[in-house]
């Protein structure tokens, strides 16, 4: 089931990506859908609402285009919502605005990646970690770094689906393999 979703947001995002890509403002269009899919991941409220089946179809209409001029101004992502909701696959937003934005980032050439480490990283490791990911991947890089408590040490970046495991527990797993081998 989860892999139909992802292929119906996929050709949601495709539609709406060639959209933006013929007006030349497929950046634009992203950042819309996801400040629309953030409002649909925050506002519980709202998102029941949307999604449920006592409300009727007008009146859920009336509170999504009461709600869309503030958060996506352009009427093609207005319409995308409006035929989402119609649809029955307003719940999509999310998977929509991430399959979007990575085909945002295949077009301009940059890639993702999220770095977890034991402490908080400072600046110029940021810098220096981020330069070797771009050189590894060959694309620029928008890096995200979090803390993770259950790390001994070192790092792990996941990249583009490509999980790097510089940890320590990853040295140690194999040091013991070579040493019982």
């Amino acid at each position: 089931m989860a892999a139909l979703a992802g292929s119906i947001a996929r050709r949601y995002a495709r539609a709406i990506f060639a959209i933006g890509v013929d007006k030349r403002d497929f950046e634009a269009l992203g950042s819309e859908l996801e400040a629309i899919a953030a409002l649909w991941n925050q506002a519980t409220d709202i998102r029941q609402s949307l999604s449920n089946p006592i409300f009727k179809l007008s009146q859920k209409r009336a509170i999504l285009q009461g709600l869309l001029p503030q958060v996506a101004p352009t009427r093609e992502v207005q319409s995308l919502a409006l035929l989402l909701l119609e649809r029955g696959r307003i719940a999509a937003l999310p998977a929509i605005a991430r399959a979007y934005q990575e085909m945002c980032d295949d077009k301009l050439g940059r890639a993702r990646a999220t770095v977890k480490s034991a402490r908080p990283l400072d600046v110029a490791t940021q810098t220096e970690i981020r330069r070797a990911l771009e050189r590894r991947t060959g694309r620029s890089v928008i890096m995200t770094t979090e803390v993770d408590p259950t790390l001994l040490g070192g790092i792990v970046a996941q990249v583009s689906g490509l999980v790097l495991d510089g940890s320590l527990r990853a040295r140690l797993d194999a040091l013991r393999s070579k040493i019982l081998n």
